[in-house]
């Protein structure tokens, strides 16, 4: 006698039970912020301090970014269509920080800009330590591999014989790559840009370790929680944590749209293919 297969297994109940316990724990420690902080966001927009905050946070996180892309494109390029000696140290070297405490890869960054190197820096007029130009730095040093690991796979799902049969065609490998590879790993690519930037506004352990947290001068969003609740003012650390968690929020959102369209593109290509 055939056993009767039921639509769920005791499988299926036990990953659905432990997905809602996990849903339930990120949405508790979510909510909880939502509901005592939205009283305090009103004054928020009215506070010197939070405004400065968050221009510096939006200006520092699309500086890092910018350079982020611009460091991240050819060296993911590289690391998946190159050869090239030693190819997978460097890629090792590379992802190395993903793996490090914030903390450490800002008291890096201080011991080499704090050495004369540094020095010679500040004689030409470029200061990093205490200054906002070390928070782009600590935002770039950890984000950087992050996007690189991003945007490598994202190369990696273009098919290369697209790049192979364009350069028997005679394409250059400049032309192949703006005009097959990149566009195809648009979305990807634009996903990996929003994500960053999303990390650079809540990055705060390196940035601590580099330019410290100074109201007014180096007080980004994080550090204005930080300094804030230090020193009791609960309400303008929830406003501060609220901004982050909506910018959060929309980001987030907009890479959900662009994975999703990028997810529909592969299937095609599949098909095509096929």
């Amino acid at each position: 006698m055939k056993k009767k297969l039921s639509p769920y297994s005791l499988f299926d109940v036990f990953t659905a039970v432990v997905t809602l316990i996990v849903v339930a724990f990120i949405s508790a420690a979510i909510l909880s912020i939502l509901i005592k902080g939205f009283p305090y966001l009103g004054e928020a927009f009215f506070s010197e301090e939070v405004r400065f905050a968050v221009k510096l946070s939006l200006y520092t996180a699309s500086i890092s970014t910018f350079v982020c892309f611009v460091l991240a494109v050819p060296t993911a390029y590289s690391l998946t269509r190159g050869t090239f000696p030693f190819k997978k140290i460097a890629q090792i070297i590379i992802e190395l920080p993903l793996s490090m405490p914030y903390l450490v890869l800002g008291l890096c960054l201080l011991l080499i800009f704090s050495s004369e190197f540094g020095k010679a820096l500040r004689d030409m007029g470029f200061r990093v330590v205490f200054d906002k130009n070390g928070i782009i730095m600590a935002q770039t040093i950890v984000n950087l591999p992050y996007m690189i690991r991003l945007i490598k796979t994202a190369f990696a799902e273009v098919d290369e014989r697209l790049e192979i049969i364009a350069g028997m065609l005679g394409a250059s490998r400049w032309k192949r790559f703006l005009t097959i590879t990149l566009p195809l790993a648009r979305n990807a690519v634009i996903s990996a840009v929003i994500l960053v930037w999303s990390r650079g506004l809540g990055e705060f352990g390196a940035t601590l370790m580099v330019v410290g947290a100074t109201r007014m001068k180096t007080e980004t969003l994080p550090a204005s929680i930080y300094l804030n609740m230090a020193t009791g003012d609960i309400g303008a650390a929830m406003a501060s944590a609220i901004i982050i968690l909506l910018i959060s929020f929309v980001s987030l959102f907009a890479t959900s749209r662009l994975e999703g369209k990028n997810l529909q593109a592969s299937r095609m290509k599949d098909v095509y293919w096929q």
